[in-house]
């Protein structure tokens, strides 16, 4: 087979230009990639970049304020440019698939998951009904989803957002796909669930002779499952190459950049806290859910946090691990008293404040702040920055004139510009929301301050400049903090020590050095397992700019 026809996906010079009166003329400028079969294609780069318009651009979905001026996007030797969308609208789902990062939004909640893969099949071919669910129930195999039979019947709020994950990749290769874009579809998954959809696409890659385009920030899941590497920066392909060049040797200065924001494995040993002041005691804490029968699903009884005992002292950073449905998130909604707690006792200050009357919880507030994992769901899109950030000290009894000189304060430690005062949410990226939502925690000057999944959904660089400002913050301001997450890596970098969740039990305590280098039990080893990039260190990019390489 000649290289041309080797050849799936070629784009060619291709330039989108963006509405007049923005920050910069083109979308993407002057681009160019090829993805050929049984290769994996990563586009990476930061928000902006172009990542996610050049899909868009190639499954026909782009928004019609956008108009490619110039260049051919070539499927199989077409120009999916000049095609209609009649045209255009026979190939998505068929001859070329995509999958979205949040699967629940990709999937009708009103329709089983049965009837959404057969849907294609109906679109696309001629199949009885009988072959369709044949085709179905083989598909759901083949993505390794247990008892597909039962499955096919289920609807997407009965299953796990790994297993929704795998359905969307079903519904994508129904009809076997020449080409399959993947835009971001880990981002949201713990490192387990993400270990095992990235080993499909490997598989998928061998087994079904696709080109695949895979969309992602993350610098461990490039290395754990490219071939080539595609590096964009505002809408500029600045580097490209096999993955062994552009992630042990890259050249471009944005490249750098990004691969040296990758937090390390591994960090200097922080100094000790074990002589300070205990500032929280939890104690044999235990949380249990109880749900109706319904006809979708009978009563369910959920343990969810059970026997947890914690001591946090003044100027740590408990970093607290584990999969989704571990208990991590249930267990910070008890500390805060967001949810009721079953059985035993938590401790500020000593204080009992798991016992303290809903009354009176007006004053403790302010001890303990939370930052949410959604910047954009965290803020009012109704309300400007300031009186967003005004409203906590306000409700103490602050007046608000100097609350105002507070958060003009807390913006330049956050290193905002003071107009975003008179600004509203919309008017900021992701990164800059969750800055202003830590300084909005940091208004009433709390104790302790809890990020729950706090930079998760940032890009590698943005994700660097937030936990920075944080370990900055809290040095300066004398904080304690609870850090919450899924990625071991951004754990290692930030915490003092590490307790491990699994099933609402602590199953792993210790020093961050000790959990990860020696871990003791199976289900830590586990997680440590499934790190995707496990034969990829992060490169001193000091070290090769001091050599000229």
């Amino acid at each position: 087979m000649s290289d041309t026809q080797d050849t799936v996906l070629s784009i060619r010079n291709l330039t989108i230009d963006l509405p007049e009166g923005g920050d910069r003329p083109h979308a993407v400028e002057n681009l160019n990639l090829d993805v050929k079969r049984n290769e994996i294609v990563c586009i990476v780069g930061e928000s902006g970049s172009g990542k996610s318009i050049t899909s868009f651009t190639t499954m026909g979905l782009l928004p019609r304020v956008l108009k490619p001026s110039q260049g051919e996007v070539l499927f199989e030797g077409t120009d999916v440019l000049k095609l209609s969308d009649k045209q255009h609208s026979k190939l998505r789902g068929n001859r070329m698939a995509m999958i979205f990062q949040e699967p629940m939004s990709a999937l009708n909640p009103c329709y089983t998951v049965g009837d959404q893969i057969e849907e294609v099949f109906a679109t696309h071919s001629s199949m009885t009904k009988s072959e369709r669910r044949a085709r179905t129930i083989k598909l759901l195999d083949e993505v390794h989803l247990p008892e597909p039979e039962r499955i096919y019947h289920s609807f997407p709020h009965q299953l796990s957002g790994g297993q929704r994950q795998r359905i969307v990749i079903a519904i994508a290769l129904a009809m076997d796909p020449a080409l399959l874009i993947a835009d971001e579809p880990t981002t949201a998954l713990d490192v387990t669930t993400q270990a095992q959809i990235l080993s499909l696409f490997k598989q998928l890659k061998e087994t079904h002779s696709a080109g695949i385009m895979f969309v992602t920030h993350d610098f461990d899941v490039v290395a754990e499952i490219a071939d080539r590497v595609v590096v964009m920066q505002k809408g500029l392909v600045v580097e490209q190459g096999t993955a062994d060049e552009v992630l042990n040797r890259p050249k471009h200065p944005y490249t750098r950049q990004l691969i040296d924001a990758v937090p390390r494995r591994t960090r200097e040993a922080p100094p000790s806290i074990e002589g300070n002041e205990v500032v929280m005691k939890v104690v044999a804490l235990e949380k249990t859910f109880h749900t109706s029968r319904t006809l979708f699903a009978p009563a369910r009884t959920v343990k969810a946090v059970q026997d947890v005992n914690l001591t946090i002292r003044k100027g740590e950073t408990l970093g607290i691990v584990g999969e989704s449905g571990s208990g991590k998130s249930t267990l910070v909604r008890c500390l805060i008293r967001l949810t009721d707690i079953d059985d035993g006792a938590v401790w500020i200050g000593g204080k009992e404040f798991s016992r303290v009357p809903r009354g009176q919880l007006h004053d403790w507030r302010k001890k303990i702040q939370i930052i949410f994992q959604d910047p954009y769901g965290s803020l009012n899109p109704r309300r400007t920055i300031g009186d967003q950030l005004v409203e906590g000290p306000v409700n103490f009894g602050v007046p608000r004139k100097v609350a105002m000189q507070k958060a003009r304060e807390l913006l330049r430690i956050v290193r905002m510009e003071q107009d975003a005062l008179h600004r509203y949410p919309n008017q900021f990226s992701g990164g800059q929301r969750q800055r202003i939502c830590i300084a909005r925690a940091l208004m009433v000057e709390p104790e302790i301050l809890i990020a729950d999944e706090s930079v998760s959904a940032l890009d590698v660089s943005v994700q660097k400049e937030v936990l920075n400002l944080l370990a900055e913050i809290k040095e300066e301001m004398g904080l304690t903090m609870l850090f919450i997450t899924h990625d071991l890596r951004v754990a290692a970098q930030v915490s003092d020590n590490i307790v491990v969740m699994n099933k609402g039990q602590i199953v792993e305590r210790g020093n961050a050095d000790q959990v990860f280098s020696n871990p003791q039990n199976d289900y830590t080893k586990k997680l440590l397992a499934a790190m995707p990039g496990q034969g990829w260190e992060v490169p001193d990019i000091a070290a090769l700019e001091r050599a000229g390489a």
